[in-house]
């Protein structure tokens, strides 16, 4: 997980400084949850990133098992 709050326009002003900011994200590696919590909890807004699976990386054989 990268970041992760239940403050709407906090969420946004981060998402607006990682655009803007100098530090390339792969957007196609990132994931973004909102996390309706109805009437019980608060939503939640969360940016996570996939992290690739080392046996399933480059140059290796993938088993049919």
């Amino acid at each position: 997980m990268l970041f992760e709050t239940q403050d709407e326009s906090e969420w946004r002003v981060h998402l607006c400084h990682l655009r803007a900011g100098p530090e390339r994200i792969d957007w196609a590696m990132t994931r973004i949850d909102t996390l309706c919590g109805r009437l019980v909890q608060p939503t939640t807004y969360r940016l996570s990133l996939f992290v690739p699976d080392p046996a399933h990386g480059p140059g290796r054989e993938q088993s049919d098992h």
